[in-house]
């Protein structure tokens, strides 16, 4: 979003291996010590707000510059009602059906579960974009929501092959010049796994324990 509005930024990489995520003075911006999380400057009133939540963030950046978030009501629900699909739907799911593949594949329920909701999930995006470029009526907050967390489900058992209008939408999207700016954006800060299984345990605890320390 920042990149298709043409709005400056600067990165705070935030290393949740490491517990970064619970350092006060993030969990002040993002109090759930998830990213993404931002910090406008040039907030309401010429002052500084911090936004948390990408669904938030990206309602805010459309109110903001009046891009990619129609004023119009009706346009505007169709938007939201995609938005926290995503929000709570493809994201969640996609991440639970990650984490159980990864971490925990002995757990042939969880696996199956959650990989038959991702699969779910897809067919309704299937079925939405039958006939239409995009999941609203013009391309939207509601399809850069969804462009990253849509991509990671299609992967599993390369399970895109059941969705063409899926896969369709997705070269579509990608070939913008700012989703492709975006998605690159940080790719450096992105550690290779280890094979350190102290390392390892160490990041799982941090990142899966109920407490930061």
């Amino acid at each position: 979003m920042l990149e298709e509005c043409g709005l400056p930024f600067e990165i705070k990489p935030v290393n949740i291996g490491k517990g970064e995520q619970f350092a006060p003075s993030f969990l002040a911006i993002s109090p759930n010590n998830r990213m993404p999380a931002i910090v406008d400057p040039d907030g309401p009133g010429g002052e500084p707000i911090s936004v948390f939540e990408s669904g938030a963030i990206l309602q805010y950046l459309g109110r903001k510059t009046g891009k990619f978030y129609p004023t119009d009501e009706r346009s505007r629900v169709a938007v939201d009602e995609w938005l926290f699909w995503q929000v709570g739907g493809l994201g969640p799911m996609t991440g639970q059906a990650a984490h159980f593949r990864g971490y925990k594949k002995d757990d042939v329920y969880a696996v199956q579960r959650y990989t038959n909701e991702v699969h779910r999930l897809l067919g309704v995006m299937e079925r939405r974009l039958t006939g239409r470029d995009y999941l609203a009526d013009d391309y939207s907050i509601a399809d850069m929501a969804c462009i990253g967390w849509a991509t990671a489900a299609s992967r599993i058992d390369n399970m895109i092959v059941d969705f063409p209008n899926v896969k369709a939408w997705l070269d579509r999207v990608r070939t913008r010049p700012a989703v492709e700016k975006g998605l690159d954006t940080g790719k450096e800060l992105r550690q290779p796994q280890t094979n350190d299984r102290n390392a390892q345990e160490t990041a799982r605890k941090v990142l899966f324990g109920q407490r930061g320390k």
